[in-house]
């Protein structure tokens, strides 16, 4: 047999990767499969949550004095009768809708049933004209509100806008604390946002949460299969032919 004829031979292959393929691998598979199983632990996270969210939601409505002192208030429902306090405004930047700029109305508003204030998001408004804030007209007299009451706001990445004077003030995050300090007056460490049918409600298409479960699931779906698609290149990169040897002694 010549040695052309031995060349168009198949050579068998054996799996022997070098170490730098062993190092590369041993490196980024436990980091992609452990991104999988994080993305799977949020997923659960969220699904739980959503749960909590509408076992909430599903309670009946209830005014502040009701609340048990330990409750957590987050997500329930209220029904709140008092007055909106025009005086203290605030003006919550860079929220859109439709991709248009605008701002949400955050305003004091005293409960006369419990004789306490807190913090009521009114919706959205739409701000074109950056050089003046947006009108923002205060119902007068007693309301009687539908309110949701939200969890309390976590510390973050926070977008700022420029400091103001006067009222109302354009804000960049939700600071209570700061928020009552402006106004001298004690708040309640939570804020509520209006609900459809209620008066001085502006627009209210709340946006979801920002994170779904599926999202997350699909993620997990993402760092398995680089996983997968890692090994199988491992084994391609791996599999080396065999050395042929003597061509002399293999065909005598």
């Amino acid at each position: 047999m010549t040695s052309s004829q031995v060349e168009l031979m198949p050579r068998h292959r054996r799996f022997a990767p070098g170490w730098p393929l062993w190092v590369f691998t041993l490196a980024l598979l436990p980091i992609l499969v452990s991104l999988g199983f994080w993305q799977l632990e949020r997923a659960a996270e969220k699904r739980e949550l959503q749960a909590r969210i509408e076992a909430q939601r599903a309670q009946p409505a209830v005014t502040i004095t009701d609340l048990a002192p330990t409750a957590d208030p987050s997500w329930r429902p209220l029904l709140l009768t008092g007055r909106f306090d025009p005086r203290y405004t605030w003006l919550l930047d860079n929220r859109t809708r439709d991709g248009l700029p605008g701002v949400e109305v955050l305003q004091v508003f005293h409960d006369s049933t419990s004789d306490q204030r807190l913090l009521i998001n009114r919706g959205w408004l739409p701000w074109r004209d950056r050089r003046q804030p947006p009108a923002v007209p205060t119902p007068q007299g007693q309301l009687q509100l539908q309110v949701e009451a939200l969890p309390t706001t976590e510390p973050g990445f926070r977008l700022h806008s420029a400091p103001t004077t006067g009222w109302p003030k354009v804000v960049g995050h939700i600071d209570l604390p700061a928020f009552a300090g402006h106004t001298g007056a004690p708040l309640l460490p939570w804020m509520a946002r209006l609900q459809p049918g209620s008066p001085a409600a502006l627009r209210l298409d709340w946006p979801g949460l920002p994170m779904t479960a599926t999202k997350h699931t699909g993620y997990a779906v993402q760092w398995f299969a680089l996983a997968i698609a890692l090994l199988i290149l491992f084994v391609w990169a791996g599999l080396r032919p065999e050395p042929r040897g003597n061509i002399n002694d293999e065909y005598s």
